[in-house]
């Protein structure tokens, strides 16, 4: 499985960068906000992005209309060679990742909460389906389980393109962990989740007590 980073801020790519695991990152509206950014920065924000990482960087659409989402797709795939064009899943969002995808721009449909939604992404000609996990928890359900039935029934066609599925709205190493075990390609993770990853308090154990020991031999 691929490691995504859920962020818009650079000091976090750059991080996690450094730790050599890094596949690509997403972004959204939310996230920019997050940093401060303003609007006529938007743009020159994301291409940093794409200069900071090797692999897929998805920029989200904000029109609402099929024409304005390709339009302003149009614009973000022009960015970089690395940029991805995020779309909802809706009906105006499935008429435009049709038209993007038929150009050679690559979508990520994102806010899919159902397999009927990931399959038609996928059919949309959609290169990544961005399935959320934490957002059913939110509410008391299961979103472990949609994300299972969503990766099940992906994998059992050909789409004729290749169709990654990102596991979307990461809050726990657990997330992390039972996507992979259920074949999801990608995990999107922010970055508070990311360091919990690497954290285990077995292995904090351990260094404590070589370094106790080291003291000893000092």
């Amino acid at each position: 499985m691929k490691f995504f980073l859920d962020t818009a801020d650079l000091s976090e790519i750059e991080e996690v960068a450094s730790w050599g695991a890094l596949a690509g990152v997403t972004t959204n509206p939310s996230l920019y906000a997050r940093t401060g950014g303003k609007l006529e920065d938007f743009e020159g924000h994301l291409k940093k992005i794409c200069d900071l990482v090797d692999g897929p960087v998805s920029g989200e659409v904000t029109a609402e209309d099929r024409d304005g989402m390709v339009e302003q797709g149009r614009k973000l795939a022009a960015l970089a060679d690395n940029m991805v064009v995020k779309i909802p899943v809706c009906v105006e969002g499935l008429a435009a990742t049709r038209t993007l995808s038929s150009e050679g721009i690559d979508v990520n449909m994102t806010l899919v909460f159902s397999v009927p939604q990931a399959l038609l992404a996928a059919r949309a000609g959609a290169r990544y389906i961005s399935p959320f996990i934490g957002r059913f928890d939110d509410i008391a359900e299961d979103g472990l389980g949609q994300l299972e039935d969503i990766v099940t029934a992906v994998k059992n066609y050909d789409f004729g393109h290749e169709v990654e599925i990102i596991a979307a709205s990461v809050r726990s190493a657990n997330h992390v962990t039972q996507a992979a075990l259920m074949g999801a390609d990608i995990a999107t993770v922010p970055y508070a989740a990311m360091k919990k990853c690497i954290k285990h308090p077995l292995t904090d154990q351990g260094l404590a007590k070589f370094k106790a020991d080291w003291e000893k031999v000092k």
